[in-house]
């Protein structure tokens, strides 16, 4: 499985992005997908994830009312909204992906893109 995270730039506070994460290969072994942030010198912080029917997701409280996760299984694409945008969202965005479990950690995901830097200005 591979996956390709885009989408990322240089945004003003309070504006919006949207980012995408593209699978590729055995998308069957990405039934759960998640984001998560780095920035330098802390972990990798959980975001959102989604199931594969979208019937479940899990947003982060530090992102809740701004980001949305949402996916296009047709298209092998998930995606991150992020909207009301804070210059503590600045990082690295990593999309994940895993078979077997909807979580919240970074040990819960077998699959990782290359990550996407937002860098959100004051």
């Amino acid at each position: 499985v591979q996956l390709q995270a885009s989408g990322g730039g240089l945004v003003q506070a309070g504006g919006s992005l949207r980012l995408s994460c593209a699978a590729s290969g055995r998308t069957s072994r990405t039934y759960f997908m998640g984001w998560f942030r780095q920035v330098p010198g802390k972990e990798r912080e959980f975001i959102a994830a989604i199931s594969w029917t979208g019937d479940n997701t899990l947003h982060a409280d530090s992102v809740k009312g701004r980001f949305s996760i949402s996916r296009d299984n047709a298209k092998n694409t998930v995606y991150l909204q992020m909207n009301s945008l804070k210059p503590e969202d600045t990082g690295v965005y990593y999309c994940a992906g895993d078979p077997l479990r909807l979580g919240t950690q970074t040990t819960h995901y077998t699959y990782w893109g290359q990550g996407t830097l937002v860098t959100v200005s004051s």
